[in-house]
């Protein structure tokens, strides 16, 4: 029996897959619950502080989303899908090794973001569009939170790692009482409560930072330990080219593509800000339910690179395939149903935010068009998770490059060229969605999902 020697490992290769999917998943979908609850909390939060700050932070959370997706789920995925096909090969040697590049990727990346979205953070978010106070207060939220986002990026670092050796539990636990933490210092630190000072904007950066850098610290010491299938060790250890490639080539990529995801909201936050401050506020406020949408798919996803990983290390290609299509269909009927029912009743999730009828009205158009195809987005973001197991991302990819043209290039020359309104723009971003999804489950039937025949 394959994997006999690790229990983990077996129930990857053996096991049933669909109660194996529910059963791995439960600890991600409750972290990416109070994740998302971290999500609505920090804008019901900014939103006592008035449209202005809602604004500024509706510049700044595509960024700050960004860093999340490649560290958590695009970089983070290369390093699972890294870890879980070296085991799955049985090469226990080569995934201990994989845990020091992995360490040396993250700071890489977060000084990256330091240079470009903190030090830089002023002309930056000038050009997503924010002038006056709305610049001045994206800059420093922008500044505190890519500024310490090196927290952000060995947290989820060290999670991915773990999560490639089939143990979802421990760092799931470890982010629940984290964004638990990150939750109460965020309206803390926002309005002032109790002994705390009140920090306005920058108070939701500065919870962000702590909670990540506390997970980082408790991820960290289980991985020196030993005890979780790998072992991180710096005595001795000696970088190693095709080691960088093994994580680039799925994590590089899938950067590329969460950059892809991320540009398609910038550009449509940049039309609406056209529209004004209540315009952009009440986009940021429908798009924050969109990206919301794949943290949700990561719940599933997480467990989908992983299984995906260990079957085709193991030459397991239709297990592979089954994992990926049980997975996808599940994430498409749940994401389809927020996002039907944000379109027939788009008070349920803009109510919670703000009472300004212009950007209730502007949010509203958005989720009205959009929602509708949030189930076909969610089933794509599961089987981008999906095919970083296989180590080649050029399907996923494509669909978001697609993606890009139909959406903002679209929507671009909708409003711009043809003075188009909401609506025009928003038609473009639902059509986006839809190739988004389709694209990725065409791959399915691909050479790269099917290397045996």
């Amino acid at each position: 029996m394959q994997g006999a020697d690790n229990p983990r490992l077996r129930a990857l290769l053996n096991a049933p897959i669909g109660p194996l999917i529910s059963r791995m998943a439960a600890p991600n979908i409750v972290v990416m619950t109070i994740q998302t609850l971290v999500t609505i909390a920090d804008a019901w939060f900014v939103g006592q502080l008035g449209i202005t700050a809602l604004a500024s932070l509706a510049i700044v959370f595509p960024v700050q989303t960004l860093m999340s997706m490649m560290s958590a789920g695009a970089m983070g995925g290369g390093i699972s899908s890294a870890v879980a096909r070296a085991l799955g090969a049985g090469d226990r040697a080569r995934a201990d090794a994989i845990v020091l590049h992995a360490i040396v990727i993250a700071f890489l990346m977060a000084a990256a973001y330091l240079i470009i979205a903190a030090i830089f953070a002023q002309p930056l978010f000038r050009l997503l569009g924010g002038t006056g106070a709305v610049l001045t207060g994206a800059v420093a939220y922008a500044e505190i939170l890519f500024g310490a986002g090196i927290a952000m990026w060995l947290a989820n670092s060290f999670a991915s790692i773990i999560r490639g050796t089939g143990n979802m539990t421990l760092p799931a636990g470890v982010m629940i009482l984290t964004s638990a933490l990150q939750i109460l210092l965020s309206g803390a630190l926002t309005l002032g409560w109790g002994p705390l000072p009140a920090l306005g904007i920058r108070g939701p950066a500065v919870a962000l930072v702590v909670s990540f850098s506390l997970a980082a610290i408790i991820l960290g010491g289980f991985l020196g330990a030993g005890r979780l299938g790998v072992r991180l060790a710096l005595s001795g250890a000696r970088l190693q080219r095709a080691l960088f490639h093994d994580i680039a080539k799925v994590g590089g990529v899938a950067c590329g593509n969460a950059f892809l995801t991320i540009a398609t909201v910038l550009i449509v936050t940049r039309l609406a800000a056209e529209h004004g401050t209540a315009a952009l506020a009440g986009y940021g406020l429908g798009s924050r339910l969109e990206l919301i949408l794949i943290p949700i798919a990561f719940g599933a996803g997480g467990v989908l690179t992983t299984a995906v990983g260990t079957n085709f290390g193991a030459r397991q290609f239709a297990r592979a395939r089954a994992f990926a299509w049980t997975g996808g269909l599940a994430i498409f009927a749940i994401t389809g149903a927020i996002g039907i029912a944000a379109a027939i009743w788009p008070n349920l999730w803009l109510g919670l935010f703000t009472s300004d009828t212009d950007a209730f009205e502007f949010g509203a158009v958005y989720l009205r068009i959009a929602g509708p195809m949030y189930g076909m987005f969610g089933l794509g973001m599961a089987l981008y998770f999906a095919s970083q197991g296989t180590g080649n991302m050029a399907w996923p990819f494509s669909a978001g490059v697609l993606r890009l043209v139909v959406a903002a290039g679209g929507g671009w020359v909708a409003v711009a060229w043809f003075g188009g309104g909401p609506a025009a723009l928003f038609a473009f971003v639902s059509a986006g969605l839809f190739v988004f999804g389709a694209v990725i489950a065409g791959s399915l039937f691909s050479r790269v999902w099917n290397p045996e025949r």
